[in-house]
């Protein structure tokens, strides 16, 4: 069995990428006083260094990096060692044209960036594991070795290819996932539009085509593709798990929903012996920190609830959005603890020391272009501090409180084109309901809609337009056992291959919802409709509106107005031991806390009282019985927060009995020790 934590660190992870090969020689030594200076314990190392590892085909040149993860060793510093297959040299695509990526339109990109990589190449594959191999014979047992990152951020920018090698893979994808050409002709519904193929060569890749393509072909098309990148993955894993056994082996992921949706990460973290992510705030008008929340219980989902690490954040603002705003003073702590209390084991950066050059010289790291006479720096340094006081959380799990289903085959097939109404959104809708769950200050663990259910006592399914008839038996036995469930507009519509369930809408949910919709009314821009609920309380929808029968289900909120007048809203059907609520218009985060608070009374969970919105509470837990409570205070004023007994506070030391005071803008981490 790997291990499945870094070898050799006993601490909390902190730290970032190290890139020294971007300065003179001369600048390692300041590099690693100033790891002393902050509490360093890990850092990432090689992963853009392809070139500079192998300067042409087969010569390699291992003595930088010899000297570099000595020194990091001789001052107590860990390395998660990158192989740099995302940047493949110039040399390679100069014998290797074929192996940068194709688009859709028939566009070959260029040699110049990062991450351009056709994932069929064959020759691709080659280099990759040739340079993976060199790398795990020399340092497999390097003392300093703590983890192996493979490749990086898997899925961006780019992860479909469309060449002709793409286009023979596939076909062979295809061959081994359906076993006949008639039964990928019976799954893509082929007889419309008179699309049927007589062999596996007449199919091409989903490429531009005069009007809106077959969306089982896209569909299948988004799964080879994930499944094509993940195979190459596993080549090099397995290159590391033969030559550097014992060393776990992970590749950074980007769950937030903001971040990459072309990658399904339940299949990945199956993958991986660690999950780690990355993270950065999406500076799009949100509430920046509710993203975060939602990033990292989606992560430690992933993980099975274990501990994963974040691997990359940012000090302060990053440079590749239109608009770049500084982080304020203490929210860089606030980030990375607000990622410690739902489950990471430390906190990362991207990254160590600021570029003077190239494209993201712009984006801050721990030791800015100001140096150490900077606030960045004095941050970093007493974040530091901090991470290293909360040593003892190490092992221990976050608590949940409730779940949220979540599929991304769901949402790519969701996002294909000819839906009701351009407006519906997979990833709104989740960001909204994770968004109302937060603000009931409950934490929320993210599931497959085949997974098990039975240990959450209430379910929110915001979006899921393909669901199999494994996931509509799923979810009907959780309520028939006594779960409570929450189901959004359009979900339950089609199968895995997006053909319409047979009967009325929604398909595989009619059972457990106890309704048929007979028709969608999606709405305009400017259209709003008003649905009242018990004594008489009003909320407002937009975007979508339908005309729900009810079998079985009672009618609880009513449209006021509208296309679906006078009909059912909001439903509930109690089915066996449990209950079924349905929303059939979309609601923002504030009128949906309506519709869950009564869902949290059916599921016997408890609102936290006493909590102002906009502080942060989460609990971690171990298996001798420890228990942590982490405080993040968001707001801009000081909040007084209720505690389950007594403690002492680990940041700033100091008792804390049935409460705590915690300053505007600051955390605070409670051990409980009754």
């Amino acid at each position: 069995m790997p291990q499945t934590t870094p070898k050799g660190l006993h601490r909390l992870a902190f730290g970032g990428d190290y890139n020294p090969e971007q300065w003179p020689e001369g600048v390692w030594q300041e590099d690693v006083r100033l790891m002393r200076e902050a509490g360093v314990t890990l850092v990432s190392v090689g992963i853009f260094s392809w070139a500079l590892l192998e300067p042409e085909p087969g010569r390699y040149d291992f003595d930088r990096l010899d000297r570099v993860l000595d020194l990091l060793h001789e001052n107590g510093v860990r390395v998660d060692l990158g192989t740099p297959t995302v940047a493949p040299p110039a040399w390679f695509y100069r014998a290797h044209p074929e192996a940068l990526p194709v688009t859709a339109e028939g566009v070959r990109f260029s040699y110049g960036s990062r991450g351009a990589i056709c994932h069929s190449s064959a020759a691709y594959r080659a280099a990759a594991t040739g340079i993976t191999t060199q790398l795990a014979r020399r340092y497999a047992g390097h003392p300093a070795l703590a983890l192996w990152h493979v490749h990086n951020e898997y899925g961006v920018p780019v992860s479909a290819c469309y060449c002709d090698n793409c286009a023979a893979h596939f076909r062979r994808w295809l061959a081994g996932t359906y076993g006949s050409i008639h039964a990928v002709n019976e799954a893509w519904g082929t007889a419309f539009w008179g699309q049927r193929y007589g062999s596996y060569e007449e199919i091409d890749p989903p490429r531009a085509t005069p009007t809106v393509g077959n969306p089982a072909h896209q569909l299948d098309y988004r799964r080879f593709t994930d499944a094509t990148i993940r195979e190459n993955f596993r080549t090099e894993r397995d290159v590391l798990h033969a030559l550097s056994p014992g060393v776990p082996v992970t590749t950074n992921f980007m769950t937030a929903l903001s971040q990459c949706d072309s990658i399904d990460y339940w299949a990945w973290g199956r993958e991986v012996d660690l999950v780690t992510n990355d993270h950065y705030l999406i500076t799009d008008g949100r509430r920046t920190h509710v993203n975060l929340a939602m990033a990292a219980d989606l992560t430690r989902s992933v993980a099975g609830g274990a501990p994963w690490l974040l691997l990359e954040h940012s000090t302060s603002g990053v440079n590749w959005q239109p608009r770049n705003p500084a982080k304020r003073p203490g929210e860089m702590a606030r980030n990375s603890l607000a990622h410690v209390a739902r489950g990471s084991e430390g906190a990362m950066f991207f990254q160590w020391r600021q570029s003077r050059r190239g494209a993201e010289k712009f984006h801050s790291a721990m030791v800015p272009h100001g140096g150490t006479d900077t606030r960045i720096w004095r941050e970093v340094v007493a974040l530091g501090a901090d991470v290293e006081a909360l040593a003892e959380i190490r092992g221990t799990r976050t608590v949940p409180d409730v779940a949220m289903v979540w599929d991304w085959h769901s949402w790519w097939a969701q996002s294909l084109e000819w839906r009701p109404t351009e407006a519906h959104d997979a990833r709104e809708r989740a960001d909204s309901f994770y968004e109302a769950l937060y603000d009931r200050h409950l934490t929320v663990d993210f599931a497959h809609p085949e997974s098990d259910l039975s240990a959450h006592p209430l379910v929110v399914v915001p979006a899921l337009y393909l669901t199999t008839e494994a996931a509509g038996r799923n979810l009907r036995e959780y309520v028939e056992n006594g779960g409570t469930l929450v189901v959004s507009y359009f979900s339950g519509i089609v199968d895995e291959h997006d053909a319409v369930h047979p009967g009325a809408h929604p398909g595989a949910l009619r059972e457990v919802l106890g309704l048929t919709v007979d028709e969608w009314s999606p709405l305009l821009d400017d259209q709003r409709v008003t649905v009242t609920g018990p004594d008489g309380a009003a909320l407002t929808g937009d975007v979508w509106t339908e005309f729900v029968r009810p079998r079985g289900a009672e009618t609880v909120w009513t449209y006021a107005d509208g296309p679906a007048a006078g009909g059912p809203a909001v439903t509930r059907h109690r089915l066996g031991r449990g209950t079924a609520w349905y929303v059939s218009t979309r609601l923002d985060a504030a009128s949906l806390d309506a519709i869950l608070a009564a869902a949290c009374e059916d599921a016997g969970v408890a609102p936290r009282a006493g909590l102002p919105r906009d502080v942060e509470v989460v609990r971690r837990a171990g298996d001798a019985g420890q228990r942590y409570v982490f405080v993040l205070n968001h707001s801009t004023e000081d909040a007084e927060v209720p505690l389950d007994g007594s403690g002492k506070e680990l940041l700033h030391g100091g008792p804390a009995d049935g409460g705590l005071t915690v300053p505007a803008g600051a955390v605070r981490v409670v051990r409980l020790e009754s």
